[in-house]
């Protein structure tokens, strides 16, 4: 299962890192993602002028806001949990 972290350290929560989370739980529900993807919040990813900083597996992702999750999840998230030729199901 892959792990997305999303910062809600004080900067990032400043910047809207709730908003971020709020809308990767939809982009993950509308794209069937749930069984694949675990989302949690973690205090602080050093990330402190960059954020909403979002770690997806290994991958450090900087600057994400709501608007931009499922361009996110389909870059960083789809090619680790799809095999190549399979289907999302």
């Amino acid at each position: 299962m892959l792990q997305i972290r999303v910062c809600i350290g004080s900067s990032c929560h400043l910047k809207g890192s709730y908003d971020v989370i709020e809308a990767l739980q939809a982009a993950i529900a509308q794209l069937s993602l749930r069984d694949k993807v675990e989302l949690k919040a973690g205090f602080c990813l050093g990330q402190c002028t960059h954020g909403v900083a979002v770690q997806v597996g290994e991958q450090l992702v900087l600057g994400v806001q709501p608007q931009e999750v499922v361009e996110l999840l389909q870059k960083y998230v789809l090619p680790e949990v799809i095999p190549p030729g399979g289907s999302k199901s």
